[in-house]
């Protein structure tokens, strides 16, 4: 069995370069949401737009996962523990997790209170031009930010900063539809601010709703895609001296993933060549997939078709049951080789020379095993014979 592997310095190197950049931006996120937070309730409270003020209180949400996103990120770059020994990544995770569920009721709780609105007729108040204003000031610095938060996300493999950067899409939608409102209601459709204040908060629900699915799914280790994990066979399989792959498994963990493989070879291999093998394969899937580690089982058949070996004798007990079967013509072996194949064992027996030389005893000996064999024996599939040279 290989794994789970260390954390390399280099792979910290990253996490903290990874670390540093999530800060910066979201720091900025915090300093550029606080603005308009402030500029869009305020304006929109006096100003009569619903539109407006819902699309600030969702910024100053925003404001507040910023700080949730920044705490996260803290924790995830941290390296493994005792406690962790996978790392601390999935600290996104549930950040993001929180992020959806604290978005699905902030959009909840607009849209139920525009419809109450709507419904009850109170929602043909005209709003103050500036708010009109305010509302593209707010469209044009949640775009920017998109772009700037989405290319710091890319560059590290980020998810939880790259959900952020799309969240600040979502919400630039959002001032979208409340700038059409807006802009609405100056034209005479007064109800339009409002409709469009439920659909702000529409909005921002299907984000939450989308972000905190996905984050379950992942905390409750949902695999990789069928393309991810049809590519992560294939670097397995084309692993020289690898013959075959059974119960490849892949869990998500934040950007990256675990993945846990049995790998085949063949059966007459040494144990070192097998583990080499094995280890080999790992490295190629490190090497090649966004994985943090890789389990590598070594298995000399296919274990879930084939009826496993675990009820057969140890060693020293079949050791004992051939002396049992071939009495005094079995002598002392200098090497046995015993072969868990298939519910059997395969028996390599290497004998001295001198044995060999020994008049009729060699002929006894294989008559019994032939015997023996043919009876089709309770454990033993194969016995062969060899001759141990001198050294």
């Amino acid at each position: 069995m290989i794994g789970p592997s260390q954390f390399l310095s280099a792979a910290g190197t990253v996490d903290a370069d990874r670390y540093r950049a999530a800060r910066r931006c979201t720091l900025v996120s915090v300093a550029v949401n606080s603005v308009l937070s402030i500029l869009q309730i305020t304006v929109g409270w006096y100003g009569q737009s619903r539109a407006l003020v819902a699309d600030g209180v969702h910024t100053l949400s925003d404001l507040l996962t910023d700080f949730l996103v920044l705490f996260a990120n803290r924790r995830s770059a941290e390296a493994a523990d005792e406690q962790h020994p996978y790392g601390h990544r999935r600290v996104e995770t549930a950040a993001t997790f929180l992020l959806g569920a604290g978005l699905l009721f902030v959009g909840l709780a607009i849209l139920w209170n525009a419809g109450l609105r709507l419904h009850s007729g109170a929602a043909s108040q005209s709003v103050h031009p500036v708010t009109l204003a305010i509302a593209l000031v707010t469209l044009a610095a949640k775009e920017t930010m998109f772009h700037y938060l989405l290319g710091v996300a890319q560059r590290f493999h980020s998810r939880m900063l790259a959900a952020n950067a799309w969240h600040t899409r979502a919400d630039a939608a959002t001032s979208l539809v409340g700038a059409v409102g807006i802009g609405g209601n100056l034209l005479g459709f007064t109800f339009l601010d409002t409709l469009a204040a439920a659909l702000v908060g529409f909005m921002i629900a299907r984000m939450g709703w989308r972000l905190g699915y996905e984050a379950l799914s992942e905390l409750i280790d949902t695999g990789l895609s069928e393309q991810e994990v049809a590519a992560i066979r294939e670097t397995l399989i084309t692993t020289p001296g690898v013959q075959g792959i059974h119960e490849l498994r892949t869990r998500k963990m934040a950007d990256q993933a675990l993945v846990d493989a049995h790998v085949m070879v063949d059966p007459k291999i040494s144990v070192s060549e097998g583990h080499y093998i094995g280890e080999s394969a790992r490295q190629r899937v490190l090497e090649r997939h966004p994985v943090l580690d890789v389990m590598v089982h070594v298995d000399p058949e296919d274990d879930t078709t084939i009826r496993v070996s675990l009820n057969l004798p140890s060693r020293d007990d079949l050791l004992r049951y051939l002396q049992d079967r071939l009495g005094e013509t079995l002598p002392p072996a200098r090497k046995l080789v015993l072969h868990y194949l298939e519910g059997k064992v395969d028996a390599e027996i290497f004998l001295e020379p001198g044995i060999w030389d020994e008049p009729g005893r060699m002929d006894r000996l294989h008559q019994r095993i032939l015997v023996m064999i043919e009876a089709d024996d309770e454990y033993f599939r194969s016995i062969q014979l060899h001759r141990m040279d001198a050294p």
